[in-house]
């Protein structure tokens, strides 16, 4: 199979890697702006111009790994109308355009994969995808950011302030120089959409989906952690209950018995719940050239193969109304700490201690939807405020 690849970075180029070493393919474009250093062998291949492989009859399988939605968006979708198969890894893309990139598959009759999006080198969404054609998947929850758990469990090991803990990661290249997207929760939430949607058979969007990050978190919180036994992860939950969907993104701790709470530096554990199989998690490194690269591969490979486990996009799900989502069904304990005892803040409060005028609280059993409006209206009006859900 003659298959062409756009984008040539990080991922990328650890696709191009992985091909070289699976049987019957062969990288025939490479769509960048330049030659990337050490490929000036294969510089033949590379192209700036779409139509250089959208028109080659050849190519019968496009990689997408360039990042961002819009011109991705646009390429990818030209590739499938076309009726070329694509394999991506952009989750911004696959997050934000589900529906569009569906119909866009089912016009061209075209397959398209997107295993890496969420996982990386984790075979995540393949086994998802397996484990629900022959079982009703009741909820998908994990730490899918590589970047906030090492931020979090470096802050446990050393006590270091969240600032010295992200420069830390920033300087061994696990957070990027704007670190936003990991910190805010904005990457995991981008998972948690494209993983809600392939468990329920959902078509949920970003803006449905509450999501809270671990920029706000402090050495303080940390050490109330450590000194009470639990461990601070950053966690995307998903859910059916009493035929409800429930989704959301917000830190979490874990005490020693749950296996999140023993995953260190930027690896990532992600599990699935089914009536008949019950609990299966899924643990490894979640991002980076070789993994990411070879899981593109797996998804070519498969296609190539006329593996149809994965099964072509627009014959796998729905392609209905957007799906509601019920928050308000899920009740929790949190941990919240803050300097400021408004009435709100009182009235959900179960037990507390000051220290330094500044009050860690345990909330009593509220909906997440709550607690996330609490955090909302805090950062709106710059009082410090931390929240995490606690797991018993």
């Amino acid at each position: 199979m003659k298959i062409a690849i756009m984008g040539f970075g990080i991922v990328g180029s650890g696709a191009y890697e992985a091909a070289k070493l699976a049987d019957g393919i062969e990288i025939k474009k490479i769509l960048d702006l330049r030659v990337r250093p050490g490929y000036e062998d294969i510089a033949d291949k590379f192209t700036s111009d779409i139509n250089d492989i959208i028109s080659d009859e050849e190519i019968e399988l496009v990689v997408e790994t360039m990042g961002g939605v819009d011109v991705p968006r646009e390429y990818v979708t030209k590739c499938l109308k076309a009726g070329k198969h694509v394999v991506t890894s952009n989750k911004n893309l696959v997050s934000a355009c589900y529906q569009e990139l569906n119909e866009a598959a089912a016009e061209g009759n075209a397959k398209l994969r997107f295993t890496p999006a969420a996982g990386g080198g984790i075979p995540w969404l393949f086994n998802l995808r397996r484990a629900k054609r022959c079982d009703v998947l009741t909820e998908v929850r994990g730490i899918v950011n590589g970047t906030c758990n090492y931020i979090l469990d470096s802050m446990h090991k050393s006590g270091a302030n969240f600032e010295d803990a992200l420069a830390e990661a920033q300087k061994l290249g696990y957070a990027e120089k704007d670190p936003t997207s990991d910190i805010e929760g904005t990457d995991t939430l981008r998972k948690c959409v494209i993983s809600t949607n392939l468990a329920f058979d959902a078509n949920v969007t970003e803006d449905q989906i509450p999501a809270c990050g671990i920029s706000s978190i402090s050495a303080e919180d940390i050490q109330f952690f450590n000194s009470n036994g639990y461990t601070c992860k950053l966690m995307m939950y998903s859910k059916v209950m009493d035929g409800k969907l429930s989704a959301y993104v917000e830190p979490a701790i874990f005490g020693p018995q749950h296996l999140e709470a023993n995953v260190k530096a930027n690896n990532n554990l992600i599990t699935l719940v089914g009536e008949n199989v019950g609990t299966l998690s899924f643990f490894g490194q979640g991002a980076g050239s070789a993994p990411t690269g070879q899981s593109v591969i797996q998804d070519v490979i498969d296609i190539k193969d006329g593996v149809e486990m994965n099964a072509p996009f627009h014959d796998y799900f729905p392609a209905a109304e957007t799906s509601f989502i019920a928050n308000e069904s899920q009740l929790h304990t949190y941990y919240f700490r803050h300097d400021h005892p408004s009435r709100m803040i009182t009235e959900i409060t179960d037990k507390f201690a000051v220290v330094d005028g500044t009050y860690y609280c345990i909330s009593k059993p509220i909906p997440v939807v709550e607690m996330h409006e609490l955090a909302k209206h805090m950062k709106q009006v710059e009082r410090p405020f931390f929240f995490a859900h606690i797991h018993e």
